[in-house]
């Protein structure tokens, strides 16, 4: 092995989005991606606790970040726009690098188990959300069907930016996106009125 280089967790998270771009996820072997950047596989487990992990590692912090913001929401605010504060935040966790974000989204779409993990760690997200607003005192149905609702339009804001992205159109941000759908799901929801 080479010498020691820092933040070992960073390469090694980037080397295993390479390899599993160039390769295949279900091809590329954690011995691989620890070779790829001189370090062991006992390095890498120290990191990860497998190599689907390192798709997913930011995830409790980002849970973390959507909890908080409905909890810190203004005691004014409505569980949908505590809701909405708490996802437009995620949005700018994923836009710090939209790179990198559509690398990992390109590699997940291409694996049932890994698209099944994120759906998971979604319903992770609305589950935390629907908690953070029981504890500011909103009634359980309100509060998941926030949740959801701000799930569902998050969802879709994600693959149009995704797809976007793509194209090679002109870039958006994913909040603003996020903010888009949004709107258009209370105008649907609005036309149940009539």
């Amino acid at each position: 092995m080479g010498r020691w280089e820092p933040n070992a967790r960073g390469r090694l998270a980037d080397a295993a989005l390479k390899l599993y771009a160039e390769q295949g996820f279900d091809r590329t072997t954690v011995a691989e991606i620890a070779a790829s950047v001189g370090v062991t596989e006992r390095t890498f487990f120290r990191h990860f606790t497998d190599k689907r992990e390192v798709l997913f590692y930011g995830a409790e912090a980002a849970l973390e970040l959507v909890t908080r913001a409905v909890a810190e929401a203004p005691e004014s605010a409505s569980p949908m726009v505590a809701v909405s504060g708490a996802l437009q935040a995620f949005g700018a966790f994923f836009q710090e690098d939209p790179r990198r974000a559509r690398d990992r989204d390109a590699v997940v779409s291409a694996s049932a188990e890994l698209r099944e993990r994120e759906l998971v760690k979604l319903d992770a997200f609305s589950l935390a959300m629907a908690g953070a607003l029981r504890e500011r005192g909103v009634e359980p149905r309100t509060a998941t069907l926030a949740a959801e609702a701000g799930a569902a339009a998050f969802k879709i804001a994600y693959a149009e930016w995704m797809a976007i992205g793509r194209s090679g159109e002109k870039d958006r941000e994913l909040p603003g996106l996020f903010l888009e759908v949004l709107a258009e799901l209370t105008s649907v929801l609005d036309a149940t009125r009539d």
